[in-house]
C-alpha cells in the first residue's frame, strides 16, 4: 500500500515564529489559510482606488463606533490567519497592539476582489461565516457590485445579499455608504 503525500499544516504561532526567524523576505505577502501558507495577490490600481475610497468614507462616519483597520491581519482560528482589506473592530484601549483581532472582535470585514474573486467567494467568505463573523462585504469590481453576506453557520452564510446600486447599509454600525461613491 502505496502512502500518499500529506501537507504539513503549520499554526498562527509557528507561522509567526518562521516570519520572525526571517525565513520569509520582509516584501512577501502571505497568509495562512487552514494550516497552509498563501501567497497572495499584487494589489493592482482599481483594488487599491477601491480600498482607499471606502477607506476615506467609511473613515469619516464611524470614528466613535469602531477601530478602521486596512490590510492588517485577522486571527480566525490557531490554523487561519488573514489579511482582510477592510475590518470595524470594537473599539479596543491598546488598538489590537497586544494581540490580533479575533472573530468576536469583528463588526464587519470587508474584502475587495478584482483578481480574488473566485478565491475569496468560495474560500474566505465561508471561513469567515464558519468562525461566526457577522457580516461581510464582498466587493466585486468586475460586476461593479457588492455581496453582503450575513447570518453566519458553519458552512458559510445563510443569507446573501447582492446589490449593484444604491446604498450599502451596515447591520452592527450606523454605517451607510453609497455605492457609486466607492466602486
Amino acid at each position: 500500500m502505496k502512502a500518499e503525500p500529506q501537507p504539513r499544516r503549520f499554526t498562527a504561532d509557528e507561522f509567526h515564529r518562521m516570519i520572525a526567524a526571517g525565513i520569509f523576505g520582509e516584501d512577501d505577502r502571505l497568509e495562512l489559510l487552514q494550516g497552509e501558507i498563501i501567497k497572495m495577490t499584487p494589489i493592482g490600481p482599481r483594488h487599491a482606488g477601491c480600498v482607499t475610497r471606502l477607506t476615506t468614507v467609511l473613515g469619516k462616519i464611524i470614528a466613535e463606533h469602531a477601530l478602521l483597520s486596512v490590510q492588517n491581519p485577522v486571527q480566525l482560528d490557531d490554523r487561519t490567519e488573514l489579511y482582510p482589506d477592510i475590518v470595524l473592530l470594537k473599539p479596543r484601549a491598546d488598538g489590537y497592539s497586544q494581540s490580533l483581532p479575533r472573530p468576536q472582535d469583528i463588526l464587519l470585514l470587508i474584502e475587495v476582489a478584482d483578481a480574488t474573486l473566485k478565491l475569496d467567494r468560495s474560500v474566505k467568505v465561508p471561513q469567515y461565516g464558519r468562525v461566526g463573523i457577522a457580516e461581510v462585504w464582498l466587493f466585486d469590481l468586475e460586476s461593479k457590485q457588492v455581496y453582503v453576506h450575513t447570518d453566519p453557520v458553519p458552512s458559510g452564510y445563510r443569507a446573501i445579499r447582492q446589490i449593484s446600486a444604491g446604498e450599502l447599509q451596515a447591520s452592527q454600525l450606523p454605517v451607510r455608504i453609497r455605492l457609486d461613491a466607492v466602486i
